[in-house]
């Protein structure tokens, strides 16, 4: 697991691009909730039904599991396991590895099937893996995202206006 804050960020586009990944994976896997953690416990977003548990907290175990496992899986001879999948009564998870960096975690219930959620992250993590492929290139070309200066400098602004008055 890495350590310290992910060295890149997203602009909105990109935002809006897992957004709707993530969305279209509910819809077609008839999963409650998304979860997008990044390698060091951090939570990058969540998508579909609000979990009725702290996020943050889920998000930093995540990345624990995820970090065991990979131990687990060296130990057996295995470089990695790219996926996860822990079965409940009545709720499960699926986790997978996003670009080697972020984790997505995918809840589901008995409304779906586990080979239903399989199949869409796969699909899910395609297009995951090309959206964080990109932020990282254009990160490690120097490349702040305009928009994401301007929501930096629009924040401060209205924050200065809040205490202002």
């Amino acid at each position: 697991m890495a350590s310290g804050a992910p060295h890149w960020s997203f602009d909105h586009r990109d935002f809006q691009r897992i957004h709707q990944i993530l969305d279209d994976l509910l819809y077609e896997a008839n999963a409650r909730c998304a979860l997008l953690v990044d390698r060091t416990g951090q939570l990058v977003t969540t998508v579909g039904e609000k979990p009725n548990f702290d996020p943050t907290a889920f998000a930093s175990l995540t990345a624990a599991d995820f970090s065991a496992n990979d131990q687990l899986a060296s130990m057996i001879g295995e470089g990695e396991f790219n996926t996860l999948f822990h079965q409940g009564q009545k709720e499960s998870m699926y986790l997978a590895d996003v670009a080697r960096r972020l984790i997505l975690v995918v809840l589901f219930d008995t409304r779906t099937t586990l080979g239903l959620v399989r199949i869409k992250v796969r699909e899910a993590v395609t297009g995951l893996n090309q959206v964080f492929q990109d932020v990282f290139q254009r990160f490690e070309r120097g490349a702040q995202p305009a928009l994401e200066r301007a929501f930096v400098d629009e924040a401060e602004d209205e924050i200065d206006r809040l205490f202002r008055e």
